[in-house]
């Protein structure tokens, strides 16, 4: 790598990391070239050079803080054995993220994304890595359980995702409130544990059933 590259891609990471500290600390309304320059310690005409505007720059930030923070945790996503676990694992990485400001940045994308249709399909494109990860533990942990044939790993996937996206941004309002829907979310993982230590004859049974309100 010459040094005009290695100089031009510190410069990017410079940019991206200083659009994702503005738009967590500052929130969206607040964030221009001017203020994401500021924070990346770089002269705002850079801003353009580097990435054409100021949407093109929180789009490829959106992907770049998604891509990091999934990368975090993957080892992690690999070792879940059970939905119980991914529930808990789900609500022990919220609390994290939320003490790191990513809580609130999710918000603050997701608002933008209203307005700013490039912002939109990034933040689309970051949550995908998520879905996907969730859908890869889903695949694994649920196909030697009784539901394993009756459901779409694909769809769950982004339902659960959905709800702890849904989880975040209630928390804002009502803390306690989102803190009971997480308690039901890991209710949830351990009936289903439940029924996977049933025994085989228990486990046919709870199978048929099942076919049987699919007809």
């Amino acid at each position: 790598m010459s040094p005009e590259t290695a100089k031009s891609l510190e410069t990017k990471t410079k940019l991206l990391d200083g659009a994702l500290r503005t738009l967590t600390e500052q929130g969206i309304a607040k964030t221009s070239a001017r203020t994401v320059a500021a924070a990346a310690g770089v002269n705002q005409a850079l801003v353009f050079y580097h990435f054409g505007s100021l949407n093109d720059l929180l789009a490829a930030a959106c992907r770049y803080g998604a891509e990091q923070r999934v990368a975090r945790y993957r080892d992690r996503f690999d070792t879940i054995t059970s939905l119980s676990e991914l529930l808990a694992f789900g609500r022990e990485m919220h609390e994290e993220e939320r003490a790191f400001g990513h809580v609130s940045l999710l918000g603050q994308l997701l608002a933008g994304a209203q307005t700013h249709e490039s912002l939109g399909s990034a933040t689309v494109a970051g949550l995908d890595l998520w879905i996907t990860e969730i859908e890869k533990v889903l695949d694994r942990v649920l196909a030697h359980t009784p539901f394993g044939e009756f459901v779409d790993p694909p769809g769950l996937a982004r339902a659960v995702a959905a709800s702890f996206v849904g989880i975040e941004l209630y928390e804002g309002a009502d803390p306690e409130g989102a803190g009971a829907a997480l308690d039901a979310l890991e209710q949830l993982g351990r009936l289903v544990a439940a029924l996977d230590d049933l025994g085989p004859v228990a486990q046919r049974a709870v199978r048929h059933r099942l076919r049987r309100t699919q007809r």
